[in-house]
């Protein structure tokens, strides 16, 4: 999704892919083939280019460290910023240094460190994995230390953080330039569905100005203190009373912006071109009041043309975007946008056609 906004601000842009068959593989005019954690592969496309950036976080900070001293490509976000959405341990002790909102967090080293802080919360925790979670993978709930042994042995080190009573979650964007020139999106409340974020609305709703304006100054505000280059998404819990904590964050285009694509006058694809290549930054604003976007996770219907063609026909104004996956159950496979004025009856339309693509005209 990258590649298109590449295309039209005149930007060359090779692609590292695992496999040839990789949704951007199928699609750039230049692919190189290699694994992101081998060395030789990560080096000979930075040789190939003048910034090197990425469409997820796991990348070995050693790699790019390397990449960046040998002044082989612009690393961006660079590896000193990026180990922040790579390891939930390095993020929590420097954001809390910082003074930045978080949950109660603690390191666990052993099993006692794990029964003090269940001890402490009187309650279950959330432990999580320091690196490599996505989309609930290493997260797990636990009321006793046992519960989380085998993954202290595997890993050595986890991170326990209080199980926050939220009532909704919330995820702020920002763009920054290397200069510091930084933009914020409208902040957006958006929906889990077994851990993968299913549906998000924009803006946020019930979330007045003032309050939109408070998360957005924190998100710009993470973005100078870590340095971003780049796309930051700031994905936030907010309580009953207003109260908010950072939950996690990623130094990319995310789930929770990609409403923007058809919802914004920049796209946050577009957007995360121009930071990263040190363009001036486009325009955050809104193009109609609510936009609301819905992942599509696998289904039961493995071809999605039927599906799709028949959610266009019924809904010319809702967008579809298809990512040239196979189809598995709950993988994301795209996603669908509308906008307008009432967030209830968009949200009405995305699910029909969400439907229509997943389970086939026959099926939904």
């Amino acid at each position: 999704m990258m590649l298109g906004p590449a295309i039209e601000l005149g930007l060359t842009a090779p692609v590292l892919a695992t496999d040839p068959a990789e949704s951007a593989a199928d699609v750039a005019a230049r692919v190189r083939i290699g694994r992101h954690d081998d060395e030789q592969a990560v080096r000979g496309i930075a040789d190939e280019v003048e910034v090197l950036t990425f469409d997820h976080e796991h990348v070995p900070a050693a790699i790019l460290e390397a990449i960046d001293r040998d002044g082989l490509a612009a690393v961006r976000p660079g590896p000193a910023a990026l180990v922040h959405a790579q390891d939930k341990l390095v993020m929590r002790e420097r954001l809390t240094a910082l003074g930045h909102p978080c949950p109660r967090w603690w390191r666990i080293g052993v099993a006692e460190d794990l029964a003090a802080a269940i001890a402490e919360v009187e309650g279950p925790v959330v432990v999580k994995t320091p690196r490599g979670g996505y989309d609930a993978h290493g997260v797990r709930i636990v009321e006793s230390a046992g519960q989380a042994q085998d993954w202290l042995d595997a890993h050595g080190e986890l991170l326990a953080e209080e199980l926050v009573p939220f009532t909704r979650e919330l995820s702020a964007q920002v763009a920054r330039r290397p200069g510091g020139e930084a933009v914020a999106y409208p902040v957006v409340q958006s929906v889990q569905k077994d851990g993968v974020c299913y549906e998000v609305v924009a803006p946020a709703p019930g979330l007045d100005a003032a309050a939109q304006q408070r998360i957005q100054s924190l998100a710009l505000a993470i973005a100078e203190d870590l340095d971003v280059t780049g796309m930051l998404a700031v994905e936030l819990f907010e309580t009953e009373d207003g109260e908010i904590s950072v939950n996690e964050l990623a130094m990319r285009p995310h789930n929770t912006g990609h409403w923007s694509m058809d919802g914004a006058v920049t796209g946050q694809f577009e957007q995360h071109l121009r930071a990263v290549a040190d363009l001036p930054l486009g325009s955050t604003a809104p193009l109609a009041p609510v936009s609301v976007m819905v992942n599509l996770l696998g289904g039961t219907a493995a071809d999605l043309d039927p599906g799709a063609r028949a959610a266009l026909a019924g809904d010319p104004a809702v967008k579809i975007h298809l990512y040239g996956k196979s189809v598995r159950p709950g993988r994301k496979i795209g996603h669908v946008t509308v906008v307008g004025d009432d967030a209830a009856e968009l949200l009405e339309r995305a699910h029909r056609a969400e439907r229509l693509i997943i389970d086939g005209p026959d099926g939904a």
